[in-house]
């Protein structure tokens, strides 16, 4: 369930009964077997269109989709990823093909289908995903103009040349040629590919219910049929024994290229692998893929298609695709897919030999353009990789598969080391002191650089060096201390501000000290706007929050978004922090906390309207009860602090009677805290005589545990409460000392919170905060008893 904290409130979903629970259930297996049937009539012609497109016999397709459906259905880590032949590897299967044989590449399969198993066994799938995106979509693009450009030659009626390049030199004379029956053949298929997912749903009748492919070429079959063209069709063989083509070994002088051939199987097919099972997990709310597991899975299929006679396989987006949105729910429809493939070539091989062959080749054409995707080139685009995604694409094309990749990859790697001298350095006077600001990653590689702006400061000057870097090495760090140390030397000051991390600090401490000076105070990302240099001088609110919001952008935005990223959707926050408004007081940096882990309400004093009380505020109790039985939060913190507004304003409107005019809301809205006055006696003057902050302090903190018993007086908070499944907590935030102290419920005291450094080893993940960032509760072991107030 999403939490949708700044959206509508849903109503959690009733739970399912037992027999729609789950895979298992009556209407899983139902959901299942109907999906299995939607794949089925996706794969059969996708598996002899492969087929036919890497020059191996087309019942060699139809075991690689049995195989890869049942054995890595079975095995695999994937809930509903569907394997079979894919058309990542027709480029390489059809070169080993012309090179050695077919069985000869039937031996490469199953070898390849070893070497997964042992790299699944070894646990190393995830090494799998450092192959850059950029570099697998440009290879999966440029094997679909492959295909593409060969495929269009058969629709044409002809036959497709060795290479790409001599595919489109022939292309021309080609097109000059009379093929009528094949064109006709290719081009209804190629329509029906193209428009069929476009027509209006009639009535009952849903289009997209109905897989393209089966309409194409199924059409394009039963017209040809009809008319008696003549194009040539799919030929199968006439019994088992002669299906059967399984592997054989080289000669002697061929084994250097088969391992060649076998790793660059084993690699291509992994990778396609992965991805598209990370890729489909994204479509479904189920069980995340295994990707170890996953590996051996396809490890197994392969070995097992290899041995059979039939093409690689991995796991393919369409076909997964098609299973998702048919409503699968396990790799119980995967397998039975495969099952269905089997039994429909076994007993209707007559229907598929009908299938003329000029509409699997305009199928490939489809598919082969399909794989070029500009939305993957845009997002490459943004993130400055399109360069490597294109030199992919055309060494693909104009070279061949390994080389394409191989240049791709080269040239993703001289970006990434480019990226790593990418730095930037500005240098402007600010009242009588220079400020330097860096941006980017100091290596060794930008040292010069660095080196140059730092040798342009004058001696004896006051320098803030902001360091707003991702990483540190050894060498940048010995030059800016070695500056330092020398500029210090000389009578000036410098105050060296880590935005991010503290690369600097970490290493200064194991360094030669640098001369001691009177310490500016670290401005991080959470100080105040003038720490950090933003003047507020000559700016109107609106140019502070968008001078803010640059800074944001700048160093943050793009790590925020790949936090948001990897956070599930259904992110349930750990607690509901009740805190006041002041400025002063930001949640999130009092508990060291992030995006999705507390759900915040904020107002004048902390306070919670009592419960059913007459023209009270809603919106406290809208929150309370969406974060208590929508997001089922199992902590609901009240937080109070130190020189507080709202308590001043009630200790005003008690002792001193101020002026009332203009401010009715907040006198209304203060009436829900009398109660902490009332519990001191306030009345009876038991505040008299307190200096201030310490009477501030003493309200604020009877204000926490008036409003924790005020939850208490919530139905749905009490019943969570009494079961346990609850818990309410208070908290002090005292300004002066910045500390974090915690309601004991035992002795009914605020006891602050202690620091790492303040306790023993044995208790420093254990009281406080924990090392997940979730609140816990303090105890008396290793904390000052002192009071704060």
């Amino acid at each position: 369930m999403r939490d949708n904290a700044q959206g509508t409130p849903s109503r959690p979903p009733a739970e399912p009964s037992d027999s729609a629970r789950g895979p298992t259930g009556r209407k899983g297996i139902a959901a299942d077997v109907g999906a299995s049937l939607v794949v089925f009539l996706v794969a059969v012609p996708l598996s002899l269109g492969i087929a036919v497109a890497s020059g191996a016999p087309l019942i060699a397709g139809i075991i690689a989709a049995v195989v890869g459906g049942t054995v890595a259905g079975a095995v695999g880590g994937s809930m509903v990823q569907v394997s079979g032949p894919a058309a990542g590897l027709t480029i390489i299967v059809a070169d080993l093909v012309m090179t050695y044989g077919w069985r000869v590449t039937c031996l490469v399969t199953l070898l390849a289908g070893l070497v997964q198993l042992a790299l699944g066994a070894c646990r190393i799938a995830r090494a799998a995903l450092a192959v850059s995106p950029a570099v697998v979509h440009g290879m999966l693009a440029g094997v679909g103009v492959t295909i593409a450009l060969a495929q269009l030659h058969v629709v044409l009626g002809g036959a497709p040349q060795s290479s790409a390049p001599a595919n489109i030199a022939e292309l021309p004379a080609q097109i000059a040629d009379n093929h009528t029956a094949a064109v006709g053949v290719g081009v209804i298929t190629i329509v029906l590919m193209f428009g069929w997912n476009r027509l209006p749903s009639l009535g009952r009748f849903n289009p997209a219910l109905v897989p393209a492919a089966l309409v194409a070429v199924g059409t394009a079959t039963s017209i040809a049929t009809l008319s008696r063209w003549e194009v040539e069709t799919v030929t199968l063989p006439g019994s088992v024994a002669g299906a059967w083509n399984g592997p054989a070994l080289p000669s002697s002088d061929q084994w250097q290229g088969v391992a060649v051939a076998v790793a660059a199987v084993a690699m291509v097919a992994s990778v396609e692998s992965l991805l598209a099972a990370i890729a489909v997990d994204r479509m479904h709310s189920g069980r995340r893929v295994q990707l170890n597991r996953e590996l051996c899975g396809q490890g197994a299929a392969n070995t097992v298609s290899g041995a059979l006679g039939g093409l690689p396989v991995a796991g393919v987006i369409v076909r997964s695709t098609a299973n998702v949105r048919a409503g699968a729910r396990s790799p119980l429809s995967t397998i039975l897919h495969g099952l269905w493939i089997l039994l429909f070539v076994a007993l209707f091989a007559h229907v598929v030999e009908l299938i003329p062959m000029p509409a699997l080749a305009a199928l490939l054409v489809f598919i082969g353009t399909r794989m070029v995707s500009l939305a993957h080139l845009k997002d490459l685009r943004r993130h400055h990789e399109a360069g490597v995604y294109l030199t992919t694409l055309f060494g693909v094309v104009l070279l061949g598969l390994l080389e394409g990749v191989f240049l791709g990859f080269a040239l993703a790697m001289i970006m990434a080391l480019r990226r790593l001298t990418k730095l930037t350095v500005t240098s402007e006077e600010r009242a009588g002191s220079t400020h330097i600001a860096v941006h980017g990653s100091l290596t060794f590689l930008a040292v010069p650089r660095l080196a140059h702006a730092l040798r342009t400061v004058p001696e004896g000057c006051h320098v803030d060096l902001d360091l707003h870097v991702d990483f540190m090495d050894h060498a940048a760090f010995e030059a800016i201390h070695a500056w330092r140390v020398d500029h210090e030397r000389t009578g000036g000051r410098v105050d060296i501000d880590e935005v991010h991390e503290n690369w600097y600090t970490r290493s200064s401490a194991q360094s030669a000290p640098a001369a001691k000076t009177a310490p500016r105070g670290a401005a991080r990302w959470w100080a105040p706007w003038e720490m950090r240099g933003v003047s507020r001088t000559g700016l109107n609110p609106l140019g502070l929050l968008s001078a803010g919001a640059r800074e944001y952008h700048a160093g943050t935005a793009d790590r925020m978004r790949a936090v948001l990223n990897r956070l599930p959707h259904g992110r349930k926050p750990t607690a509901l922090f009740v805190s006041c408004a002041d400025s002063r007081v930001v949640p999130n940096v009092i508990t060291a906390s992030g995006p999705g882990d507390l759900f915040t309400v904020r107002n004048l004093g902390n306070l919670v309207p009592p419960h059913g009380a007459p023209n009270a505020d809603s919106s406290v109790g809208a929150a309370l009860e969406h974060a208590v039985t929508v997001l089922r939060v199992p902590s609901i913190v009240v937080c109070g602090h130190s020189h507080c507004g709202a308590m001043q304003a009630l200790l005003n409107r008690t002792h001193h009677d101020a002026e009332e005019s203009d401010t009715a809301h907040m006198r209304q809205w203060l009436a829900y805290g009398q109660g902490g006055l009332s519990r001191l006696g306030a009345d009876e003057g038991a505040l008299a005589g307190l200096p201030t902050a310490q009477a501030l302090c003493r309200l604020a903190q009877e204000n926490v545990r008036e409003q924790l018993d005020r939850l208490m007086e919530y139905p749905v908070v009490r019943e969570r409460v009494e079961s346990g499944e609850l818990t309410l907590t208070g908290m002090y935030y005292d300004l002066e000392t910045a500390r974090v102290h915690l309601l004991d419920a035992g002795t009914g005291t605020f006891v602050p919170v202690a620091g790492a450094q303040d306790l023993p080893l044995q208790h420093a993940r254990t009281e406080g905060q924990g090392p997940d960032g979730q609140l816990v509760e303090a105890s008396s072991s290793g904390v000052s008893s002192r009071p704060s107030c």
